[in-house]
């Protein structure tokens, strides 16, 4: 389960993230849920699907779209509370706390615990067509990849912040350098992770700086 603190630093690094590409994001129009559905897609494809050849379940790749998705979802949740991070956070606290396993879909009940990952996916890619999301499908799926909540808050904070530590280095411009010291930075952005506590209320600020620390300057 999510904890309050993990919820409410998510969310108020996606409408950091979002204020960044665009200050007025929130009524710009964006598909979130669109963009949600096409990774939903992509994670079908990393876990494999054709029967009529051999395919092999590329774990790491299906769980980083996950991650992406939580990207999309939250700017979803978030528009809908016309920014409102507060409610945003109550209203996903909520819905996981009900412990819900049924998601209704075009007039029929689905039962995702009783489903296999690939059954999962394909729904939640359906939901997301339809402008719906179910944050307590989405966690099963979680689980189902052999994540859960500490390496999903984890993996998403990581990828924020390495995102912003791109663009404060010169991303845009060309100017930043990617491999430090012989290894790229999502090498060294899994050894700040593994070093810090999650737990911590400054947690986001906590990686950027075990980053620049590592930076050549």
């Amino acid at each position: 389960m999510l904890s309050e603190q993990q919820l409410a630093t998510m969310l108020q690094l996606q409408d950091k993230m979002n204020k960044k590409v665009n200050p007025a994001w929130l009524t710009a129009g964006y598909q979130y849920l669109r963009a949600a559905m096409i990774e939903s897609v992509e994670g079908i494809e990393h876990h494999g699907w054709k029967w009529w050849k051999a395919q092999h379940k590329d774990l790491p790749q299906l769980q980083m779209e996950l991650v992406d998705i939580w990207h999309f979802a939250l700017s979803a949740i978030i528009i809908d509370f016309d920014g409102d991070i507060q409610r945003s956070a109550d209203t996903i606290a909520d819905e996981l706390a009900k412990g819900t396993d049924i998601v209704t879909f075009d007039g029929q009940n689905y039962d995702f615990s009783q489903q296999t990952l690939l059954d999962n996916l394909e729904l939640m890619a359906g939901l997301c067509a339809a402008k719906r999301f179910s944050v307590p499908l989405f966690m099963h799926i979680v689980t189902q990849a052999d994540m859960n909540a500490d390496s999903l808050f984890q993996q998403y904070v990581g990828k924020n912040v390495l995102n912003f530590f791109r663009q404060d280095h010169g991303y845009k411009d060309g100017s930043y350098i990617k491999i430090w010291h012989g290894r790229e930075d999502n090498e060294h952005l899994v050894e700040v992770l593994n070093s810090l506590d999650s737990g911590s209320s400054d947690y986001s600020q906590a990686v950027y700086d075990g980053l620049q620390a590592r930076y050549p300057e």
